[in-house]
């Protein structure tokens, strides 16, 4: 099973969360996206739910020799979530690592001034939030945005994404209340691989999406 692109995944997605809307899983939804790839995602999951979007951006902390390689994330102004069994298998401290952080705090920041100028998080007390990317992978990133989510007294989290490893669909079950995910391949190795197109994401077509120009 792969996607033509984003868009359509993004379709595919918002047909099953309609199903679990109508079934009463998603009372008061409100779409928050992973810049930036589950930005294109989630502007159709929005339309179909008919639900106001947003983003929350996250960062992924990479290995120092393979950065692709997510051992941890940050989301907000949280403290650093690492994946504490990658660190040890891999021989890595979180002390190694600060330089890393501090990069991806950085660009974290930019990325909050660019798509949200000063605006806060949307009202999630009693809405569904319903946290949306492109895939996931390890795990680490949804897990540490998931994280942050819940600190603002949502009545439901549902992370919701087209393909996912089973080994993160593991991981973020802990910490979702709901887990959609439309295919998770035992094979998985990258999420691009389940992309026809997979084409990096700009920041202007996130502000676009955004902005309703998309």
């Amino acid at each position: 099973m792969r996607f033509r692109d984003r868009r359509q995944a993004g379709a595919a997605l918002a047909e099953r969360l309609l199903v679990r809307r109508e079934e009463g899983a998603l009372p008061d939804p409100v779409v928050l996206a992973l810049p930036r790839g589950g930005v294109v995602v989630a502007a159709e999951v929005a339309r179909v739910l008919d639900a106001p979007l947003d983003v929350l951006v996250a960062r992924k902390i990479g290995a120092p020799f393979q950065p692709e390689l997510g051992v941890g994330a940050i989301a907000g102004d949280d403290e650093p979530f690492f994946d504490e069994r990658a660190l040890d298998r891999l021989g890595l401290s979180k002390a190694a690592l600060e330089p890393i952080v501090e990069q991806e705090r950085d660009e974290l920041h930019r990325r909050e001034q660019l798509y949200r100028k000063g605006r806060a998080i949307p009202e999630l007390t009693g809405h569904t939030a319903v946290v949306v990317d492109d895939g996931v992978a390890t795990g680490v990133t949804a897990l540490a945005t998931l994280r942050s989510v819940r600190r603002h007294d949502p009545g439901r989290v549902t992370l919701a994404v087209p393909v996912c490893s089973p080994e993160a669909a593991l991981l973020v079950r802990e910490e979702a209340d709901e887990v959609v995910c439309l295919h998770e391949p035992v094979a998985f190795m990258a999420v691009g691989l389940w992309y026809e197109e997979f084409d990096q994401v700009t920041d202007d077509e996130v502000l676009d999406v955004l902005h309703g120009l998309s």
